[in-house]
């Protein structure tokens, strides 16, 4: 089972949430096949970490480059997130 909730809103736009009681388990190192764009809609608290750098964290209406084939991981914050990735 995913850690999310998403909505594909285009060919290459899909809305993303993680819910505020997600399991931090299950919140693990991966990386996608093609270069994605993402933009915090909603979440505080919550950060981003690429394979060769420390957390940063997410600011809502910034957008995040994350190569393909990357290793990325995303670390809980204190409620849900919603972010819209472009592909």
């Amino acid at each position: 089972m995913k850690p999310y909730k998403e909505r594909q809103l285009s060919d290459n736009q899909i809305l993303r949430e993680f819910n505020h009681d997600v399991n931090v388990e299950e919140l693990e190192w991966h990386m996608d096949h093609r270069d994605r764009s993402v933009k915090v809609i909603e979440g505080c608290g919550w950060k981003l970490q690429l394979e060769s750098g420390l957390p940063k964290e997410m600011i809502i209406g910034e957008n995040y480059f994350i190569p393909h084939e990357s290793w990325h991981r995303i670390l809980k914050g204190q409620n849900s997130l919603i972010i819209l990735i472009s592909e």
